[in-house]
């Protein structure tokens, strides 16, 4: 399938900025199910400094805000073939070892509630696919999908407690259950084509878990199935701090309002 992707990032500050630096991770990985045909990105009062690979393969882009901005827009475009190998992403690879995502971080550690979920799973041996299909089920029963009980900062446990939350939660509380019983486990951002609309409000999130035979598997759990033709990766990390697609840091501007805007579609392709 060919994906056309349109995202822009638009920001605007209550007071000038005098300094600012944005850490992007907005381009997609080219990695088992997908290839990258082209991907554009554009800036309105920044500039690009350059990029690198992060310690997750991540492809991170630096910029700089102008001196007295008071808004800015990320606008990315480009298109991607997706084919679907049932979420199946294979061997690991990348700059950190498979057992550093045994470990949980700030926003995965567990608490009462995920060991008590962890219970629930643990038979004595390494999870099996379909154990964590199960898994995944479970936390979309436990958690209801909805905005506003949440936010970027909430950890899995408080996730859980909440018993209400978005994708980003629902892989959060994924990830720290996985990693309770052994299980490798990571945080994907990405896109995801809907099939009732194209434009969106917001990126995607998902986890992938480390499965033996398989490698690594992604788990959306706010849909129930594992990743298709429809998703893109965009970047991996431990938890969602490794893996958004804005971070940096700014001074002379007391707050700043985020607004995203995203578009998803299959785009034909001609037959040559």
């Amino acid at each position: 399938m060919r994906l056309a992707i349109r995202h822009t990032t638009h920001y605007r500050f209550a007071q000038p900025v005098l300094h600012a630096i944005q850490r992007l991770r907005l381009t997609p990985k080219t990695t088992q199910g997908q290839e990258i045909v082209h991907w554009d990105m554009a800036f309105a009062h920044a500039t690009r400094q350059f990029d690198y690979d992060d310690q997750h393969r991540n492809l991170t882009t630096l910029i700089a805000i102008e001196p007295g901005a008071e808004e800015v827009t990320v606008t990315c475009s480009g298109v991607v073939d997706t084919h679907d190998f049932a979420g199946v992403i294979g061997r690991h690879a990348g700059h950190l070892p498979l057992w550093s995502f045994r470990g949980q971080t700030p926003l995965t550690r567990p608490g009462a509630g995920i060991r008590a979920l962890a219970r629930e799973f643990r038979r004595g041996e390494r999870p099996s696919l379909e154990t964590l299909h199960a898994l995944s089920a479970r936390i979309s029963e436990r958690i209801e999908y909805g905005a506003g009980a949440t936010s970027v900062n909430t950890g899995a446990e408080d996730a859980l407690t909440a018993c209400r939350g978005v994708c980003q939660d629902h892989a959060h509380v994924f990830i720290s259950t996985a990693r309770a019983l052994g299980v490798p486990a990571r945080y994907v951002s990405g896109y995801l084509m809907m099939n009732d609309r194209v434009d969106q409000d917001a990126t995607h999130a998902w986890a992938e878990a480390h499965v033996e035979d398989l490698g690594w598997v992604g788990f959306d759990v706010s849909n129930g199935i594992s990743p298709d033709q429809r998703y893109v990766r965009v970047a991996t990390g431990r938890d969602y701090r490794d893996a958004a697609p804005v971070t940096g840091i700014s001074t002379g501007a007391a707050s700043e309002v985020l607004k995203v805007e995203v578009a998803v579609e299959q785009q034909k392709q001609v037959q040559q």
